[in-house]
């Protein structure tokens, strides 16, 4: 898997940093992680940009999600993060993401800590292929009825579907 030797920081189940491992220890042992997570709302924030996660993904592959985000590498904070994965997967760049809340998600074989930030764009938006295979933007009412439908006729991610339900339970 590319990548996997990558060094992460290792967190706790409380959300404390704790040390570091490579990103396959951390798949391997579903062990405890952070992410750096930004909602890309249209400036007028009536919409959100959307994308189709890679089947070459390590987790959640060829699934939509609304979060561009990665995982938060040794010595990295998760705004730091959060910047340098919008910048990667949606070359967005030049606007800081604004924090909002950490959603804890954990089924079992991924524990990771969401740190979620939004930001505003009107900007082009350009897809790392290796991440990203399509996107689009949605309004915020198509986004909701997507998240609350129990089957969807298109896969959305877990984790960030919890984290978007969220976002419209504090926001929407």
């Amino acid at each position: 898997m590319p990548g996997s030797d990558e060094l992460v920081a290792l967190y706790d189940q409380a959300g404390a940093v704790v040390g570091t491992t490579t990103r396959a220890r951390v798949r391997a042992g579903a062990l405890w992680h952070a992410a750096g997570v930004v909602l890309v709302r249209s400036g007028d924030g009536n919409a959100v940009y959307v994308h189709l996660r890679t089947p070459g993904k390590d987790v959640f592959p060829s699934t939509w999600d609304c979060w561009a985000g990665g995982v938060v590498a040794a010595g990295e904070t998760p705004a730091e993060c959060a910047r340098r994965e919008l910048a990667e997967e949606l070359g967005i760049r030049g606007v800081e993401p604004v924090p909002l809340f950490t959603k804890v998600y954990d089924d079992g074989r991924n524990r990771c800590h969401n740190f979620a930030f939004e930001v505003r764009w009107d900007g082009p938006i350009r897809h790392q292929a290796e991440e990203i295979v399509e996107g689009r933007w949605i309004t915020l009412d198509a986004l909701r009825a997507w998240v609350d439908d129990p089957a969807p006729e298109l896969p959305f991610i877990p984790d960030g579907r919890e984290g978007v339900q969220e976002w419209f339970r504090r926001y929407g």
